[in-house]
């Protein structure tokens, strides 16, 4: 038979249970208001108790201290109320033992929020290709590490130039037209850019002339002249054409007025090969064969004449054509060298100081940064001939893609900032989906776009 026992108040027996569960709630009751004492070491701070022992040992032991002075005392003050709990404790008694449990500091409703099944959001990680999309043939591209041969309007039309000649290729129908083909006399084409509007583009000549077209009705809307060489870079500010040569000039171009040229850049000995303005439109960064990277102020420059450079930066050990704009962070900028720098710097173009230096251990061709996330993409030369995914700002690496198998010189990126096109030496044009993919409830594909080009190898003429 089961052990029982009676309360005083009632005749009915207790089970064995029952009076256990008597007992546990009893003793809880008088842990919590016991008049014994019995120190709870819980709520205690033994390091704080051992430093108020010591302390008194040493005042019994006669050890003298001097008498501090009211700044110091003050900060002791200070420091006893930070990390003693106790205003004075740094020069009177304060309890050491603690016989009374501390209550939790976590209210209720926050311990339930705590200990509910409550869904955690977490960010998906992205899935990169590892292959490219896409990929096109694009015979005769000229294996120039100075040329900028590659551009993605904002009408989502790419252009690239194969030796003399220019083609589009319209991402939205994938139908490829020519635009330009250059004289023997004119090209090779040494650069292509196209304007904020998405409709004109600038064309730089082996002749030194630029050429400015309609893409829409592919018709030569007006010659640029002032280089005495090849034009092999250019950026667009506005109406505002900003072109760089092998003579080592900087130019800019108001397209709108007849007299074209209101301002001239000197500061290169050898030729441009990187021209980038920053998102604002207040600086143009400038990267040459010199192995130097200048920075231009807009409000520095004067109307018809030589502007002064706001900053000379000449920590590059090769030439600076790669050049990108931060597009979180209006004043950082990153720099690539080549194959005998092979690294990649940051500045800041307001002081001009170096932020930090990563070794990619390959020429560095071109950079993108990715607008929907901080990462960058850098596209290089001998021995991989990869582009490389970056972490910013810890610059660990998060993939490289591989497919090329010749320097990868130049990287467009799709207007929705998705897709990114490499155009290598081996004469091929690919396009990676390495920034992710958009949504497919605001895109649609057309059956041309989907099916065309997906997957497949083709000649872009």
């Amino acid at each position: 038979m089961e052990s029982s026992c009676y309360p005083l108040s009632s005749r009915r027996p207790y089970t064995r249970k029952q009076c256990l569960q008597t007992m546990q709630k009893q003793g809880a009751s008088v842990r919590q208001n016991s008049d014994r004492f019995i120190p709870e070491r819980g709520s205690m701070d033994l390091d704080v108790a051992r430093f108020m022992i010591t302390r008194k040992e040493h005042k019994s032991n006669g050890i003298a201290t001097p008498t501090p002075s009211p700044a110091k005392k003050a900060y002791k003050m200070e420091m006893a109320a930070t990390l003693l709990k106790n205003a004075n404790a740094a020069d009177s008694d304060c309890r050491i033992l603690s016989f009374k449990r501390k209550e939790n500091p976590v209210s209720q409703d926050s311990q339930q929020l705590m200990s509910s099944n409550l869904p955690i959001s977490k960010k998906a990680r992205r899935y990169i290709p590892q292959s490219a999309d896409r990929t096109l043939d694009a015979p005769d591209l000229v294996d120039d590490y100075y040329l900028n041969l590659l551009d993605w309007s904002l009408n989502n039309v790419l252009s690239i130039a194969l030796g003399n000649t220019v083609y589009l290729w319209d991402a939205s129908n994938s139908s490829i037209s020519e635009l330009l083909i250059a004289d023997d006399e004119e090209g090779p084409v040494t650069s292509v850019s196209w304007a904020p509007d998405g409709r004109h583009i600038a064309i730089g000549l082996n002749n030194s002339v630029i050429q400015l077209w309609d893409s829409s009705s592919d018709k030569q809307l007006r010659a640029l002249k002032g280089h005495h060489a090849r034009v092999g870079a250019l950026a667009w500010n506005g109406p505002i054409l900003t072109t760089g040569g092998r003579d080592g000039l900087i130019i800019n171009h108001d397209v709108r007025m007849r007299e074209h040229i209101v301002q001239t850049y000197r500061g290169h000995d050898q030729e441009v090969c990187g021209l980038k303005w920053s998102l604002s439109g207040q600086q143009l960064a400038s990267g040459g064969n010199d192995n130097l990277l200048y920075i231009w102020d807009q409000s520095m420059a004067s109307h018809n004449s030589t502007s002064q450079y706001l900053h000379r930066l000449d920590e590059h050990c090769a030439a600076v054509k790669a050049l990108a704009w931060c597009p979180f962070q209006s004043n950082l900028l990153a720099s690539g060298g080549g194959s005998a720098d092979r690294s990649i710097k940051f500045w800041n173009t307001h002081t001009g100081a170096c932020l930090n230096t990563v070794d990619t251990h390959s020429q560095v061709c071109s950079l993108l940064w990715n607008r929907h996330e901080r990462e960058l993409l850098s596209s290089h030369g001998f021995s991989q001939n990869q582009l490389t995914l970056w972490k910013y700002p810890s610059m660990v690496k998060i993939t490289e893609l591989t497919g090329h198998t010749s320097r990868v010189l130049h990287l467009a990126q799709s207007p929705d900032g998705y897709t990114v096109a490499s155009a290598a030496a081996d004469e091929t044009l690919r396009f990676w989906q390495v920034f992710g993919v958009p949504d497919t409830s605001k895109r649609t594909k057309s059956k041309d776009e989907s099916g065309a080009f997906s997957k497949c190898h083709t000649y872009i003429r």
